[in-house]
Order: C-alpha cells, then structure tokens, then sequence
C-alpha cells in the first residue's frame, strides 16, 4: 500500500444541485426562527441557545482506493438539539458539504420534527466528497469507515442516521452493519432509509411526496379551492415532485405542467402524469414526453394554476420572480424554495404559502415509523403507514392552522411557532427535572 495520503476537502467544487432535498440557507432558516421567537416573546438568551448546535462533530475519513493510494476526506455530524428526543437526520455525500450547511440542517431538523410532534431532534451531517468519482467498492469502504468514526456519537437512543443526497438505501446497508459490528449485535434502528429486507419501511420512497399532496388537499380546502379539477405545476419532477404529482392526479387535481433540470413540459388540458418518465441514458421528461408544450422553469413558476408546488432546489421564488406568479397556492415541496422577501410579497398579494417544514416532512415521519419498527421488532403494512403518515400530516396541518387563525400571521409563521413553542416547552420540562 502506498503511504501517500491526499487531502480533498479543499480542493472540490461544488455540483450544480438539482434535487428534491437542497437546503434552505441558513439566513433564511434563521430569519423564520427570529419571527416565531417575536410572536412566542421569547427571552433573547433562548433564542441564542436554540441558533446553536448542541455540538458538532468533525472527523477524518481515510480511504484506501482501489490502486492503494489513500486519501483523507472530512465529515461532520451536527446534534443540533435532543430535548425532545434523539437526533434525527441525514448523511450527505457532496464536494459542498460544509459544517456551516450540517449546523443549518440540523436546526431544520428540529423544527420540522417538532412540528410533526416526533420524539427527535435536528441532526445532519455528511463527508465531503463527490461520490460519482468513487467505485462501489472505494464507496463502500468510505461508508464503513464514516460509521467507524461516528460510532461513539450515533445510535438508536443517541442519533439516527439516514440518506440524503448522494447517499441512499444501499449506503445506509454498509453504515448500519458497519455499526452493529462495532457494538457485536444487530442494531438496525441506528439507521433509516434501509432496504425493506435490512429492516426499512414500506412507503418510504413516496412518504415526501405525498405529504405535499396531503398537504396541499387541506390546503385546497382551507381555501375554497376545488381540488378535482384543480390545476397544479410542478416544479421538479424528482422523487418528491413527482410522487406529489401522481398523488394529486390520482386525486382529481389536472397536472398541466412539470419539469426537471432540462426545462417543462405543459398541456393546458392535463399531461398523462402516469406516462412521463425519465428514462434512457439522459433521462428527461422533456425529452420523453411527446405532444406537449415545452417552457422554462421560469415560464412554469408563472403560469395561471391554482397550485404550484415549488419541487426542485431552494431560492427559486425570489422578491423577482414572485412577481410573476399567478397561483392561488404555493405549497412548497424542495426545501427553502421561497426566500423571505418572496414570502413577503406574497403574503401582501394574498397568495398563501404552505411551508416546507409541514409539506415535504413526509421523509422524516416514515423514517420514525421505520426507526419504531426496529425498535419493538414489528412489520408494519404499507396501509398502516401510509394511514399513519396522513393522520401525522393532518394534524400538523390542523395544529398550524389553528396557530395562524389564532395570531394572524403566515402560514410559515405559524409553523414555526408550533415548532418552536413544542422545543422550548421540552427544555422548561427537562430543566425543571433537573
């Protein structure tokens, strides 16, 4: 084996992301957790606290490359905050990963498992590196190692890992056995997002998506929208996007627009939803998809709908582009599609937006179903946790509701509030324990 070791944390470049999970900036993060904290009148020295991670870990991943060399790559793992249980979050693999993006994360995390009253708290965390540079085995030996090093800080009862971009089920097979070997036992609740014969959990996949159609069904209601026959856009026809879209078709809503990172495609009469597809060596739904107009992903953002479900990367309705839209409903599927200046506009142009840390929280509750599983060794029935996942849904979304009627704020006000007031009320409860 060669003794050379080479550093790549620095010398990355970040990948165009176009994804269903890209972060929310942290100022914008920051700026929600300031507004909530304004209405809840929250003394300045929690607020302080809750901005900042519990701890931070930073490690040194050696790997061994398939030709002997060794390089040495860097990940974190930021435990944002446990009152209200375990840390819960995902592992990233990405030339962009930052301890500064796995703080902001976290927090994310916290609130959104808050907000759907999961016993969890904020983590995430990843390595970085750009995965498509390394072979299956070179990736397999960087996860294991990964799971070497966090061994001591992740767990079932302490944090719970789980995939995000650029890792996925087969990633969380090598951590999770990777761990159990460290501690000489099985232990599959240390991980979710596993394969359903390592231990996952049915429905997973959809679990995002169809959170944002749960989500925007009520939505619809609340506002006196149709939804059979309602008009919906979709921006980013990935995993989230696309299972929302499906879901509301199935539903009665007319899908008349999506698209991918090569642009849309729209017919005003509805698309077959059930026939676009992204397949062949360049898949694209553009491409794919014959007999309908094909727009920009700005075009798509403007177009005359009832719904526009924003699916794709953060910062896409901006104070400019917000101007634009003509949707009765913004309800958002990515995370941090919408930046503060936007949802100002769009609360004085009476256009209601559904945040994401109550639509796309759909991921994060069936990885609770999956970690509850594993930890009273059960199966649950695709039925039972899909059942499970609207029920949790809804009565977040009944939860926000009543919080926004009650204050006369924004809806994403209103979620964090709940968030908020539910983590705050967790620490007063442990520190009067102590």
């Amino acid at each position: 084996m060669s003794s050379h070791i080479s550093s790549n944390t620095d010398s990355a470049s970040a990948l165009d992301l176009h994804h269903d999970n890209s972060p929310a900036p942290a100022e914008d993060v920051d700026d929600y957790l300031g507004r909530a904290a304004a209405l809840l009148e929250l003394d300045a020295s929690v607020v302080d606290r809750l901005r900042r991670p519990k701890r931070v870990h930073r490690v040194s991943v050696p790997l061994v490359r398939d030709d002997g060399e060794v390089d040495l790559f860097t990940g974190y793992r930021s435990q944002h905050d446990d009152a209200r249980g375990p840390f819960k979050g995902g592992i990233r693999y990405h030339p962009g990963v930052t301890e500064a993006e796995c703080i902001s994360l976290s927090m994310l995390m916290t609130w959104k498992c808050a907000l759907l009253d999961l016993p969890f708290g904020g983590g995430k965390g990843g390595i970085v590196v750009d995965p498509a540079t390394l072979s299956d085995a070179e990736l397999e030996r960087l996860t294991r190692r990964f799971a070497m090093e966090l061994s001591d800080v992740v767990g079932p009862a302490q944090d719970i890992v789980a995939p995000d971009i650029g890792t996925d089920e087969r990633t969380m097979t090598w951590f999770v056995d990777a761990y159990s070997a460290q501690y000489g036992e099985p232990t599959p609740a240390a991980v979710t997002g596993k394969p359903i014969s390592a231990g996952g959990c049915y429905g997973r996949a959809a679990a995002p998506g169809r959170s944002v159609a749960v989500t925007a069904r009520e939505a619809c209601a609340h506002e006196g929208i149709e939804l059979d026959g309602a008009t919906v856009a979709v921006q980013g026809f990935g995993n989230v996007g696309g299972n929302a879209a499906r879901l509301l078709d199935e539903w009665g809503a007319t899908v008349v627009a999506v698209s991918d990172v090569d642009g849309a495609i729209y017919d005003a009469d509805g698309l077959d939803v059930a026939a676009v597809t992204a397949s062949g060596p360049h898949p694209s739904v553009v491409a794919d998809y014959d007999e309908a107009a094909i727009l920009t992903n700005a075009e798509l953002l403007a177009l005359d709908v009832d719904i526009l479900v924003p699916a794709a990367v953060g910062d896409v309705l901006t104070a400019d582009t917000a101007l634009d839209v003509r949707a009765e409903l913004v309800v958002e599927g990515a995370n941090g599609p919408t930046t503060p200046a936007a949802d100002t506009l769009f609360e004085e142009r009476g256009i209601p937006v559904i945040p994401d840390i109550l639509a796309n929280a759909g991921g994060v509750t069936v990885s609770y179903f999956e970690w509850l599983q594993n930890r009273t060794d059960e199966r649950w029935s695709e039925s039972r946790v899909l059942e499970a996942l609207d029920g949790r849904v809804v009565d977040a979304w009944n939860a926000v509701s009543t919080e926004r009627e009650r204050r006369d704020c924004s809806w994403r006000e209103a979620a964090y509030v709940v968030a908020l007031s539910r983590v705050v009320d967790a620490h007063e409860m442990v520190e009067t324990s102590l």
